[in-house]
């Protein structure tokens, strides 16, 4: 898959060299009702014997429309690129969402992306909107297309008689769930950062734990110990990792994410790494000594341990 950097307008040398279905979404997560929407345009770019394309943004409009502030995103833009090549995509576009770009009435952006980058078929989600939704959305995609190529709409994702969105995901991750985001989305929940020093309390309690700083811009889980996965230099190990406060040392560090890898002993700092959220263990504990915590925690390995032998 090749990935191309858009900053609008669109550059001719960045036109696609023949037809193509151009899929269209934000896609934050690229979770199971978006893995739809884009296996359907990949599909029928292959039965066509054309390119598939996938158009999407370097961040969430919401960030120009709303002007939301710290926003938080289920997948950076190097994770949705992985999710999108695993589903076979051709051309990943990001185009920088800038507040020039958001101003573009729906007829110029039909004309200026769609219209120009050679598609022969759209393909997006029944709420897909291109500007103001009463006016650019996918019921009134036909009229801007004047014929110029044929809109598919995938309908609405349902698991369980609710709708498969990034909304609710979040949520789920935000409150103890993030099982059941994992459901939804089809994978099991990543973060990405880097190892750095701590405080190093937990290798006095005979749990060492790496110290995981990730992007401000991703969503970390609630607040809790998890069974988890890191990779670390391609290969992944089973783990716990505490999202917490340090609240029985009373220690200001603002909230930390703390992984506890089995059966390793290796210098890691500086590392980026990877934590995948397997299952949501309990919440947040204050314990009145070291005592308390330190069986705590070998509760916490002794559960962990139990979930790996059971998936």
């Amino acid at each position: 898959m090749e990935i191309v950097n858009v900053t609008h307008p669109l550059k001719n040398n960045q036109i696609p060299g023949s037809d193509i279905v151009l899929i269209m979404g934000f896609f934050d997560g690229v979770h199971r009702g978006h893995q739809k929407v884009i296996q359907r345009g990949v599909d029928l770019a292959r039965q066509k014997g054309l390119k598939s394309v996938l158009l999407t943004f370097d961040r969430s409009p919401r960030e120009i429309y709303q002007h939301e502030e710290n926003y938080k995103y289920i997948s950076t833009m190097e994770r949705k690129a992985e999710l999108v090549e695993e589903l076979g995509v051709d051309y990943l576009y990001f185009v920088e969402f800038t507040s020039e770009f958001a101003s573009l009435p729906p007829q110029e952006f039909v004309d200026d992306y769609m219209v120009k980058m050679r598609t022969k078929y759209i393909v997006a989600g029944f709420d897909y909107t291109y500007g103001k939704k009463d006016i650019a959305n996918m019921e009134t995609l036909p009229s801007f297309a004047k014929g110029r190529f044929e809109v598919i709409t995938v309908p609405e994702q349902m698991i369980n008689d609710e709708k498969i969105g990034s909304s609710t995901i979040k949520k789920l991750i935000l409150n103890d769930r993030v099982d059941y985001a994992n459901e939804l989305l089809g994978y099991s929940y990543q973060n990405q950062g880097t190892v750095v020093h701590g405080l190093q309390r937990g290798r006095t309690l005979g749990y060492p734990t790496a110290n995981v700083v990730t992007s401000k811009s991703q969503l970390k889980p609630s607040i809790g110990v998890y069974v988890t996965r890191i990779e670390i230099d391609g290969k992944w190990y089973p783990s716990m990792t505490s999202v917490g406060y340090n609240v029985t040392f009373k220690e200001d560090t603002g909230v930390t994410i703390e992984c506890n890898i089995f059966d390793f002993d290796e210098d890691i700092y500086g590392k980026d790494v990877r934590v995948e959220w397997l299952h949501y263990l309990r919440g947040e504990v204050k314990f009145s000594d070291a005592d308390g915590l330190v069986k705590q925690l070998h509760k916490d390995k002794e559960d962990s341990l139990n979930y790996f032998k059971k998936h």
